[in-house]
């Protein structure tokens, strides 16, 4: 349960709101599921 909390807490401090999904892509935070920024971080951080 601590774990949780934790991880929520960590995911209001990154996106600012408790919205899902919220993808962290080398410190690229994208709240929501947007494909086309996705398809644009990702080539960059393999």
């Amino acid at each position: 349960m601590a774990t949780d909390l934790q991880a929520r807490d960590e995911m209001i401090r990154k996106s600012g709101q408790l919205g899902v999904p919220v993808i962290d892509v080398n410190g690229s935070i994208i709240v929501g599921f947007n494909r086309a920024r996705l398809d644009q971080l990702l080539p960059a951080a393999v």
